[in-house]
């Protein structure tokens, strides 16, 4: 176990602790006063009057929060191409000064691993040995947990595992995570990605489709609206037309009256003065 890392196993010191207090409990019994029912029985000369009491504090033994490391499973890049290998933790302490990332590679084949490069006390090292020296590339932040590198200029001979390992003290007892990459001469076509295209494809159809019918339904039910305007406007201008008409109707039918009064008056008034004439020419005979 590393040094500084919290066991989660009970301590032998603490054992022992316990197995004592356990034979003095013991001890203090058989030195104590014996008493039976009804009677008090007096300690004898040379036996101790006091009771030995031992109590220790009880300890909780938590297991230790390890840290955790996350990389992606696998990444392809094409020759001559970069990539980025990404890098994260989890950890149940505050980002510390003393964080470290460490990188090692392991060829495909190969049974050892290497280490390729380091970051520590805010600097980054890349080790002068092997065939990443001049082409790795330092990109994260551990402020935001990131221990991410990236890889220039890929060649065939970079297939392999890539580990990342991460410490942060207090918190350094974890597994670390590794990373597999596949270099190509020019990068197959995930199945998933077409699969995620086909199925982001298909819900954008759908979605395209539901805004057109809701959009021809809105400006179907806007013109419904419309027209069912006009037609209350102009049911309300024949009404009042009609009620006007009503009115000039009921406003000449007195005129009219008169007319037809007036002019039977004046009928009867020259009919009057002409038969008055012939009365007059009779006399005059």
């Amino acid at each position: 176990m590393a040094p500084g890392a919290p066991s989660s196993n009970p301590s032998p010191i603490l054992a022992a602790l316990l197995f004592s207090s356990l034979v003095v409990q013991k001890k203090a019994r058989r030195l104590s006063p014996r008493r039976t029912k009804g009677s008090t029985v007096a300690p004898s000369q040379g036996q101790p009057t006091h009771i030995i009491s031992l109590e220790w504090p009880c300890v909780v033994l938590s297991p230790a929060q390890a840290i955790v490391v996350y990389t992606d499973k696998e990444v392809h890049g094409a020759v001559g191409s970069r990539v980025t290998l990404h890098c994260s933790f989890w950890s149940s302490e505050w980002v510390s000064d003393d964080i470290s990332f460490t990188w090692r590679y392991q060829p495909e084949g190969g049974r050892d691993a290497i280490s390729i490069f380091h970051y520590a006390k805010g600097q980054p090292y890349i080790d002068e040995v092997g065939t990443f020296k001049e082409r790795i590339q330092w990109v994260g932040d551990p402020l935001w947990k990131d221990g991410s590198i990236v890889i220039h200029n890929l060649d065939y001979s970079d297939n392999g595992t890539f580990t990342c390992d991460v410490k942060n003290p207090p918190d350094i007892v974890g597994k670390t995570s590794q990373v597999t990459l596949y270099v190509f001469e020019k990068v197959p076509t995930r199945y998933g990605v077409v699969l995620g295209a086909v199925i982001g494809g298909v819900l954008g159809g759908v979605l395209l489709l539901l805004l057109l019918f809701y959009l021809i339904r809105y400006c179907w039910l806007r013109r419904q609206a419309a027209l069912q305007r006009r037609l209350s406007a102009m049911e309300k201008g024949k009404l009042h037309k009609s009620v006007k008409d009503s009115s000039k109707r009921g406003r000449q039918t007195p005129v009219l009256y008169a007319m037809l009064d007036h002019s039977r008056s004046t009928k009867a008034a020259s009919e009057k003065k002409t038969k008055g004439l012939g009365e007059s020419r009779k006399d005059k005979k």
